[in-house]
């Protein structure tokens, strides 16, 4: 996707000189006011009339286009409907923010001017607000266009997104917001282009490149190893589910040092299937083709560790990523193997399609034995987790209260909903083995997802370890706005940054 320039004006929307400018409106509101009402006294009661007329109700993401015959700056005003004002909030800054971006490429426009929704009559944070105005923006107009060919007949795309803010006293806040907004979305958008890449473009040594060039591009620290250190290691259990595949394994950790004086270390785990058939238990083939995306734990890991290294926060990280292809090959491992884990415990597999919690045991005793003092891990885990959840929210699940309190608020202000599921004594039997340790799944149809999270619980042990199963959010999000309707959202890559967003340096880094 093209690079949005973004920038901040201390000026009034309708004195911008821009292809178009995007005002707002409340629904129910019959006279606009502030900035809306400035343009619309500009536009000599143009908005009043489209009100009036019933052709434009301030519903949520609702959009209209005025032509200003030359009586402002801009020849176009794009006005977006806020919904209902005592139901707003920044994730609906994003939508309409969004919505409004959308409808500015449908146009062809090329430069865009916006004011910053909800932070006058919305009594939003000016710093908060503009953050969700640039997200909303920049992942609303996200599409991935990796091999497709140029169009000729298509409209440019938007190429300049000002934001207008008249009170000079909001203008450095503004600015703030709108780098870091800037930041997040581009690191999720990112995540996205990696988690859409098809599997014969991203093989387990592709990403470790990736990760190896993103890496040297934003300082980090980078090693990756391979079969032979990974078996020296004794991570038999990752190396199994890569047995089916003749791509070979990588396992990828990135470090950032950020609080050298501190000896807490936050690791940042992501699932890193390139492709996953579900080796030796095959998977359907309908719906096969989006098993490409089953790398959507490491594209947010990788997304929001770039984040982290431009944002500068004063902690340490360390992410881990276990990069594997799950094939049916002749080598595959069977149903009824027994695999010893990093962690020591050993594992009966009785199903090669429930793969993910196997490379994330090797990854998180990894963690553990590297001294990281609190886990997060993000991977599309489970389909079980869609029948409880749907597509709204992500599974979380947690064996510390605090640690799992930090990263549910950091996923509400990220705007990424997350819900938590219990790990009861109970369910804990559904897990243990008959001829192993553990086993890789339960009964059929019998909590599902908690079985997944509880034999990654089994790996983190005493430290803090939270699990998110972004499987039902990680594609395909129709409902809202800055969300791609098929392919890769970024899941988690917002959520992970946002964790250490208290700990950065005013406004980051734009390098």
């Amino acid at each position: 996707m093209m690079a949005v320039e973004i920038g901040v004006l201390p000026a009034e929307i309708q004195q911008v000189e821009a292809e178009a400018v995007v005002v707002n409106l409340f629904q129910g509101v019959k006279h606009p006011g502030g900035a809306t009402g400035a343009v619309d006294r500009a536009l000599e009661g143009a908005i009043e009339r489209l009100i009036a007329a019933g052709d434009f109700r301030g519903q949520l993401n609702e959009t209209a286009v005025l032509y200003t015959g030359g009586k402002i700056r801009a020849p176009r005003v794009i006005l977006v409907g806020l919904g209902e004002a005592e139901k707003f909030d920044l994730e609906k800054v994003r939508q309409v923010s969004a919505a409004s971006a959308r409808r500015a490429r449908e146009l062809g426009v090329r430069s865009l001017a916006t004011i910053v929704h909800g932070a006058g009559i919305g009594n939003l944070p000016p710093r908060e607000a503009a953050r969700a105005v640039v997200e909303g923006a920049l992942l609303g107009l996200y599409e991935y266009r990796e091999y497709k060919s140029p169009d000729p007949q298509e409209r440019p795309g938007l190429e300049k997104l000002l934001i207008a803010e008249r009170d000079p006293a909001k203008v450095a806040e503004v600015q703030r917001g709108a780098e870091v907004g800037r930041i997040m979305a581009e690191a999720t958008n990112r995540a996205r282009d990696l988690a859409n890449r098809p599997a014969n473009h991203l093989a387990p040594a592709d990403l470790a490149e990736l990760a190896e060039e993103m890496a040297q591009r934003a300082g980090l620290e980078c090693q990756v190893l391979r079969p032979a250190e990974l078996e020296r290691l004794g991570m038999e259990a990752l190396l199994a589910v890569a047995r089916g595949s003749h791509r070979p394994p990588r396992f990828i950790i990135l470090r950032y040092e950020g609080d050298p004086r501190s000896k807490e270390v936050t690791a940042l785990i992501g699932k890193g299937v390139v492709f996953d058939a579900g080796g030796i238990s095959l998977k359907p083939g309908e719906g096969m083709h989006e098993m490409r995306m089953d790398k959507s734990g490491a594209a947010a890991v990788l997304g929001a560790m770039e984040a982290i290294a431009r944002l500068r926060p004063r902690a340490n990280v360390m992410a881990l990523i276990p990069a594997v292809e799950n094939l049916p090959g002749g080598d595959a491992q069977r149903p009824g193997d027994v695999v010893k884990t990093l962690g020591g415990k050993t594992v009966e597999v009785l199903n090669t399609d429930a793969e993910g919690r196997l490379i994330l045991a090797d990854a998180i005793s990894y963690a553990v034995k590297r001294g990281a003092t609190r886990l997060v891990d993000v991977a599309t885990l489970t389909g079980a987790i869609i029948i409880c959840l749907g597509h709204a929210a992500a599974g979380l699940f947690t064996n510390h209260r605090a640690w799992a309190d930090e990263v549910r608020a950091a996923a509400e202000a990220a705007g990424e909903r997350v819900w938590e599921l219990p790990l009861f004594e109970e369910y804990e039997k559904l897990i243990k083995g008959e001829v192993a340790d553990l086993k890789n799944i339960g009964p059929p149809r019998e909590a599902g997802s908690i079985v997944g999270a509880l034999f990654l619980k089994e790996f983190a042990g005493q430290t803090p370890w939270v699990h998110l199963d972004i499987a039902g959010v990680a594609w395909g999000i129709k409902e809202v706005p800055y969300q791609p309707a098929t392919g890769a959202t970024g899941a988690g890559t917002r959520t992970l940054i946002q964790l250490f967003l208290g700990r950065a340096e005013p406004g980051g880094s734009s390098k």
